[in-house]
């Protein structure tokens, strides 16, 4: 049985978080927490948030092992862009695009 956990409209660029995704995918649950736990990227954070929801969500559905969860599938993929406009040189304009990602952790 599969317990999945949603992290819609992250304000971080997904290509910040992927390399934290590689990082815990196949690995136990309560050993991914420990490894993004010493990681000092702000991105870790958030899949360590997603990753509690996700064992919340597998409790909360009376799993029978809490510890023997595996995360099967991690995706960080990106979200809509908030764009924004600088202004430059010569009357000219520079678009500045604020990213956002969806991060979905699945545990087996």
């Amino acid at each position: 049985m599969a317990y999945a956990a949603l992290h819609r409209f992250a304000r971080i660029s997904a290509r910040k978080v992927r390399p934290l995704a590689t990082m815990v995918r196949g690995k136990y649950a309560d050993d991914a927490l420990d490894m993004l736990k010493y990681q000092p990227e702000r991105g870790a954070r958030m899949l360590e948030k997603v990753i509690r929801s996700a064992l919340g969500n597998a409790e909360d559905r009376r799993a029978r092992d809490l510890q023997a969860l595996r995360i099967v599938d991690v995706r960080v993929d990106g979200g809509p862009m908030l764009k924004r406009i600088r202004p430059r040189a010569r009357g000219m304009a520079h678009v500045i695009k604020r990213r956002s990602a969806h991060i979905r952790v699945e545990l087996d």
